[in-house]
């Protein structure tokens, strides 16, 4: 089992470490998984609906809808909103695959913008000029925990009637200009893995709209399309959030904001250790609250970083090694798209260890590391 007890050369100091976390709540968890046992109901009952009821109040939204998984919200968000073939979504190149591949996979062509260089979201200065006929939607990420301009991206959506979906896998519980994100668009997709901010025991996903259509139409896709027992009104999916995942995550919602606040206090401690160092540190932007699903500094000494940390046995990550338009799958539709801050800050992007529960000196062992590397 992950331990963050590095006490002699054989411990690692793990990347993610979620066993402490469980423990601190692991008696609360144990009661709602019996609870869920006992009652003998698995799917899409009490404890989903309940979920999606305190979810919504929490992210200040109307309708919530509980899903498989992060990737399963994005998508039947899309097919909700009528987005398919034909169509275009624009959307940032820096993600994990499952922003572009839930556009591929519903028959509409992702149309890739670059970054801004300090948030590494979708650069809004760049949207309206690859707006088309064709353009049905724009699905920005929240990056690691920081909101997009998604103020500046509503006001285009509503300028050119498209549909904006936010992407919100990494920042449940980020707020722009004193709104939570995933309220800012006509639909917004969450994760549950478990290494996120608000993680599940196993996967798990949730929709969240101002739309009551969109919402009844998402119900309908996730559970094959049904209105009721034997009626099938739409080619739908296996894609219900569990009961017992929703139980599990009920019990964390009430620590969420504890959580963003410790891994806020931690990106603040690796800052002031990290500060006069030729690195970058993270940006935050003034209008919002970044809530640090990762860490992520640049560095021209990328690979030298990680290889010390290595060496120490503190691991690191990289998100994300290859932008979306180079990935293999997808780069022969864009085989001379040039976007020169995504590129680059593939080249340079490191992700440090952060989690509520890591504890001060390994915060300094961390940047020490990393401080005493750059003294030869």
């Amino acid at each position: 089992m992950a331990s963050d007890k590095k006490d002699n050369n054989n411990d690692i100091l793990p990347f993610v470490d979620l066993t402490h976390q469980h423990e601190e709540i692991g008696d609360e968890i144990l009661r709602c998984i019996h609870n869920v046992i006992k009652s003998g109901k698995f799917i899409l009952d009490e404890n989903v609906a309940a979920f999606e009821s305190e979810a919504a109040e929490y992210l200040e939204v109307e309708f919530a809808v509980g899903v498989a998984s992060g990737t399963d919200a994005l998508q039947l968000a899309l097919i909700a909103l009528d987005v398919g073939e034909g169509d275009e979504v624009i959307t940032t190149p820096f993600s994990f695959i499952a922003t572009a591949e839930v556009i591929r996979h519903v028959g509409a062509k992702p149309v890739f913008v670059d970054i801004d260089a300090r948030t590494f979201n979708l650069s809004a200065a760049h949207v309206e000029a690859v707006i088309t006929e064709k353009t049905a939607a724009i699905m920005p990420t929240h990056i690691f925990g920081q909101p997009s301009d998604i103020s500046e991206l509503s006001t285009i959506c509503n300028r050119h009637s498209i549909k904006l979906i936010e992407d919100c896998c990494q920042s449940f519980g980020a707020v722009f200009n004193g709104k939570k994100v995933g309220s800012f668009g006509d639909a917004g997709g969450f994760s549950f893995y478990p290494s996120k901010n608000l993680g599940a025991l196993g996967d798990g996903g949730l929709v969240v709209t101002k739309h009551k259509e969109v919402a009844d139409k998402i119900c309908m896709l996730r559970n094959h399309g049904s209105t009721s027992p034997n009626q099938y009104e739409l080619l739908g999916f296996n894609s219900r959030l569990d009961e017992i995942q929703a139980a599990v995550l009920r019990e964390k919602l009430k620590n969420i904001d504890k959580y963003n606040t410790r891994r806020r206090e931690i990106a603040h401690q690796y800052n002031q250790l990290l500060v006069n160092l030729p690195i970058v540190i993270p940006y935050e932007d003034p209008r919002g609250t970044h809530i640090f699903n990762q860490y992520t500094i640049l560095s021209e000494n990328r690979d030298d970083i990680a290889n010390t940390l290595k060496s120490q046995n503190i691991e690191s990550a990289i998100h994300y090694p290859i932008p979306l338009h180079k990935q293999p799958v997808i780069n022969k539709d864009y085989p001379d798209l040039v976007l020169p801050v995504a590129e680059d800050v593939t080249k340079r992007c490191i992700s440090l260890p952060i989690y509520p529960e890591l504890r001060e000196e390994f915060i300094q062992t961390i940047s020490t590391a990393i401080s005493t590397m750059f003294e030869y």
